[in-house]
């Protein structure tokens, strides 16, 4: 299958403050980004890192997502924390100061308010916890 080996040549993007990566997606604050290996980020994504986004390895984000370490609505603010292997859906919003654990599957269109633990799936406005994952992977 042609997708096994879709990131046999991976190499971090290059990121410029403010400006679009070559896949689409943009970052205020880089400094403040941590990109693990191998990770997949969809296009139009908005990542604001200027109080710590760690993003693990092998995390997918889908398009459209919006990712923030500070609100401008509520002056929240905290590191957000993507763990190994999870994968987030397509238009999610993820709010400062959240962990999403490893292997945790986030649905499409879900508002994280709050940690997610490891090894479930969880959805919805705000995202809760639906099921356990027996296997990660």
């Amino acid at each position: 299958m042609k997708d096994k080996n879709r990131f046999d040549t991976w190499e971090y993007p290059e990121i410029i403050e403010g400006e679009p990566t070559k896949y689409h997606w943009i970052v205020q604050h880089k400094d403040g980004l941590k990109l693990g290996f191998k990770t997949d980020i969809g296009a139009f994504c908005y990542i604001n890192a200027k109080y710590s986004v760690i993003i693990e390895d092998d995390v997918q984000i889908g398009s459209h997502c919006s990712i923030y370490s500070i609100s401008t609505i509520d002056s929240k603010k905290g590191k957000v924390h993507l763990k190994k292997n999870c994968k987030i859906g397509s238009h999610s919003t993820i709010l400062p100061g959240v962990t999403i654990g490893e292997n945790t599957i986030i649905g499409a269109n879900s508002l994280v308010l709050d940690d997610i633990s490891d090894n479930v799936v969880a959805y919805g406005v705000p995202a809760k916890v639906i099921k356990s994952i027996d296997e990660p992977g």
